[in-house]
């Protein structure tokens, strides 16, 4: 017998009775998704692999708005395929993450020229699909034609290493939760049960203070059970992220309008617009330094204070130099009023910019240029 202070280990979970309560709790506690076809209808392939795009490092609430947006705009594949792809990048911002909205637009493109508008049904083919990972192939593979695929996220990760009780962290954990969840994965109504899985971490099995009393899959879970589902899944330190440091040119016209240009096609931001900038490096750009990188020639000062954002590999830290400059805009840029900055797809960090330009340009002591 176990010693009296150590809790004996509950049993393994079974895959039938997980099956069998969470698809009959699914049926009655479903959430109502524009992206999801309606109990006994037939899923649409392109609202699901749309909404899969979003997902990805997006949430649910986020996501709804934009969804309902693009599809009213692009209600097809072959609609969002005739679209610009400024139009898409400009529809797109405020989700962050740019890269996913070019594959978006150049998956569509190859799915209504090449493959006559229909998404491939198995998880192989759709890899080959820009933008498309294995996590979205299985979840489109199994939600939108109903193959046998287990897309696992950070909600799957989260039931499964509850269920298991898996002490390993995140993320050397990975490989074995993506298997002990295919092993649940059922044959029939996969892609009921994907969206069970997601529905439950996403509203029972909560990262934090989880609702085991209301869970439906408590008497099979080995973390439940013991009451140290919160503990579950475990996850190795965080590496601080490092700093990168720009300049940004504030160039302003004698009619008011501003210097924009469109960044390269490839990398972070790639084809959207930007107030132009240095490079971004480890190491913070003197003055000097970053006006022999200006646009333009002009007599530029550098604005009180900086302006700060976030990505999701570092934190950057922008100055801004400022300058009342003449001449026709660059190859590749454009001058453009502030109050019309809206037609354009600039991300956020370029929007902190521009606030933080304007605010410090306006207040700036007379006799000086902005």
């Amino acid at each position: 017998m176990a010693p009296p202070d150590v809790l004996p280990r509950p049993l393994a979970p079974d895959p039938k009775s997980v099956r069998r309560r969470l698809l009959r709790w699914y049926d009655r506690h479903r959430r109502e998704l524009p992206w999801r076809a309606p109990p006994g209808g037939t899923p649409d392939p392109y609202r699901v692999w749309l909404s899969e795009i979003m997902l990805q490092q997006t949430t649910v609430a986020t996501v709804a708005a934009y969804f309902r947006r693009f599809v009213v705009r692009w209600p097809t594949v072959a609609a969002l395929a005739a679209a610009d792809l400024d139009q898409v990048l400009h529809a797109w911002q405020g989700l962050g993450y740019y890269a996913r909205a070019r594959n978006l637009h150049k998956c569509a493109r190859i799915v209504a020229g090449e493959m006559d508008g229909r998404f491939p049904e198995s998880e192989a083919a759709l890899r080959k699909l820009p933008g498309i990972g294995a996590y979205t192939a299985a979840a489109i593979a199994a939600i939108a034609f109903g193959r046998k695929a287990t897309p696992v996220d950070g909600n799957v990760e989260r039931v499964t290493a509850r269920l298991y009780a898996v002490a390993t962290p995140l993320p050397a954990g990975k490989k074995r939760l993506r298997a002990l969840a295919a092993g649940l994965t059922p044959r029939r109504r996969t892609g009921d049960f994907a969206q069970a899985m997601m529905d439950l971490g996403a509203t029972i099995c909560t990262a934090k203070a989880p609702a085991c009393d209301a869970c439906p899959l408590l008497s099979d879970c080995r973390a439940g059970r013991t009451g140290r589902a919160a503990r579950y899944p475990a996850r190795a330190a965080k590496k601080p992220r490092p700093v990168r440091h720009g300049t940004v040119f504030w160039a302003v016209r004698g009619d008011g309008q501003v210097l924009l240009r469109r960044r390269p096609p490839k990398g972070l931001l790639g084809g959207m617009m930007e107030i132009p900038s240095t490079a971004w490096r480890d190491k913070a750009w003197t003055a000097d330094e970053a006006a022999r990188e200006a646009p333009l020639a002009g007599d530029w000062r550098r604005l009180e204070g900086e302006v700060r954002h976030t990505f999701t590999h570092f934190h950057l830290r922008l100055s801004v130099l400022a300058a009342r400059v003449d001449g026709p805009a660059p190859k590749g840029a454009l001058w453009c009023p502030p109050k019309r900055f809206s037609d354009h797809a600039l991300p956020t960090v370029m929007k902190k910019v521009a606030g933080h330009a304007a605010r410090e340009t306006t207040t700036a002591p007379a006799g000086h240029s902005s």
